[in-house]
């Protein structure tokens, strides 16, 4: 299936955002958001894809 992540195209395997995120190297702490909606981490693993979504993946920083 063909999705964006940070506005760049990928193709993923499985069908649920946690598997997606996985198998793009992603893990920590992150947030997710879905077509502009936020899926909690709770929620990752029971969110299903379809092909097109646009996700996008933040990682908090620390600093000042």
């Amino acid at each position: 299936m063909k999705i964006d992540i940070n506005g760049k195209a990928h193709d993923v395997r499985g069908p649920m955002l946690a598997d997606a995120l996985e198998e793009l190297g992603y893990d920590g702490k992150i947030a997710t958001a879905v077509n502009e909606a936020f899926v909690a981490k709770t929620q990752r693993a029971a969110y299903v894809l379809k092909d097109g979504d646009r996700v996008e993946v933040v990682a908090p920083k620390q600093g000042g």
